[in-house]
């Protein structure tokens, strides 16, 4: 019996512009004079497995870049050495291919090719997906047949992560912490929510390259990228320990450690599996992509997926962005405004969600405030005021409730949709910001402007 399935055809957009350097996809680097010595060479995406620990610049040089979407030097993370990022169709561990790693189309294609009929196909993929199964092995599928079986014990592996250990925080947040296949480690954060709703927040990759100033996370750098399986596999350990305790996943965040639109290809395909409506079918609007700002990779998303897309904004100005949040030094408020606005002329009934991390005296003033309506003037959106969470080597402080409280009132009478997260999980280091384990080598903490040093140092 053939199975009809729905194809919809998408123009991919052509990312060759004089702001995109044709050998990276993601972000921006110059060496720090501080605290690392990069070695200087053109971008190199991590690898999915396995890298050397040599470090390099992740992006051109400057002098490559567009004046007008890079105003100064980027000190960005260190990041693992590697020949060119390329994905293939299927992803392997050892000489087994990762089931989790395949959306159905190529998984379908994978079983018939090992002589099994396509129902056989629908059958194992209900079987890893399906509410009740999420099958870890070939022990935990139901009605496959012996042959099939066989064949995924020889061929197939089911996992590709493995449980380190989990914390609990005092709110009922969990930190789960992964351990991959080459030893790195990496964290997922489960977090019920009233009104029946559990969020799980994933990771896309090893530590991040961004360096974002008010995140942990950013100190780490780069390792590598995580493969599909590994992303998928996030939700579906999630599902498998903690319905029966905190209720279904119903939202998932693309927000724990690394820069998803980094490693786009991987996130996209994951986003897919995530939704496919005889799996874990989860709802397109409710699993939210997050990215710093990579204006050709969000390009691509809005053209190639129905998910939600969040941009971490964190600044009204380009002064206090190119500090902050360095990718702003490539793409900076206005390209990345623009192009949300010109892009989201074709998507329906969609809004992007802005994030905006509130630091003392740094971007919470009355003036932040109004200049974030006139900012997102004309861009379909919803805003989320975000309370700083404190870690190690911190140079913020949070604001207080009152000017949070001041700052949203602001933005509603301005006619914008705010809401506000308050931390979770801070307890045991599982809120937002607050993910990863920097080494020894960290990212370097830029130099703060003048006008806020007296905000860093009360």
């Amino acid at each position: 019996m053939w199975m009809m399935r729905r194809v919809r055809l998408r123009v991919r957009p052509n990312f060759d512009s004089k702001h995109h350097h044709p050998s990276m996809a993601s972000s921006v680097i110059h060496s720090s004079h501080h605290h690392l010595r990069y070695l200087s060479s053109h971008v190199s995406f991590p690898p999915t497995r396995r890298p050397p620990n040599n470090l390099i610049h992740l992006l051109p040089r400057p002098s490559s870049f567009s004046s007008t979407a890079c105003s100064s030097h980027l000190p960005l993370a260190p990041s693992s050495s590697s020949p060119s990022y390329s994905p293939t169709t299927t992803e392997e561990l050892g000489s087994k291919v990762l089931l989790k790693g395949m959306k159905y189309p190529e998984l379908q294609e994978w079983v018939q090719s090992h002589g099994f009929r396509p129902g056989q196909a629908m059958m194992l993929w209900k079987c890893l997906y399906k509410n009740g199964f999420w099958a870890h092995s070939v022990d935990e599928l139901q009605g496959l047949n012996k042959d099939l079986k066989e064949m995924l014990t020889k061929h197939a592996e089911f996992k590709a992560l493995s449980l380190d250990h989990i914390r609990t925080a005092s709110d009922g947040t969990r930190k789960i912490l992964f351990r991959l296949d080459d030893g790195l480690v990496v964290e997922t954060v489960i977090i019920p929510c009233d009104r029946g709703r559990t969020t799980v927040c994933v990771s896309s990759q090893v530590g991040c390259a961004m360096n974002c100033q008010f995140c942990y996370t950013g100190r780490m750098g780069l390792k590598r990228h995580l493969t599909t399986a590994e992303i998928v596999e996030q939700v579906v350990f999630a599902q498998r320990m903690f319905t029966s305790e905190v209720g279904p996943i119903t939202n998932v965040v693309f927000m724990g450690m690394g820069e998803p639109l980094q490693n786009v290809e991987n996130v996209i395909k994951a986003a897919d599996i995530l939704v496919h409506d005889q799996g874990l079918h989860i709802s397109p609007r409710k699993v939210t992509v997050s990215t710093s700002g990579l204006v050709p990779q969000l390009k691509r998303f809005l053209h190639e997926s129905d998910c939600a897309l969040a941009v971490s904004l964190n600044a009204t100005t380009d002064e206090v962005r190119n500090w902050i949040m360095p990718i702003n030094r490539k793409y900076n408020l206005s390209l990345l405004l623009n192009t949300l606005r010109e892009e989201l002329r074709f998507k329906n009934n969609y809004k992007v969600l802005f994030e905006y991390v509130l630091l003392a005296g740094i971007n919470d003033s009355v003036e932040d405030a109004k200049r974030l309506i006139d900012l997102v003037q004309g861009i379909p959106c919803k805003i989320n005021l975000i309370q700083f969470n404190p870690h190690c080597g911190s140079q913020f402080r949070p604001s207080s409730v009152e000017k949070m409280i001041e700052f949203r009132n602001i933005l509603a009478e301005g006619k914008c949709v705010v809401f506000t997260r308050y931390s979770r999980g801070d307890d045991e280091m599982a809120a937002c910001g607050q993910l990863g384990k920097p080494g020894e080598i960290q990212a370097p903490l830029l130099r703060v402007p003048e006008q806020f040093q007296m905000a860093v140092n009360a």
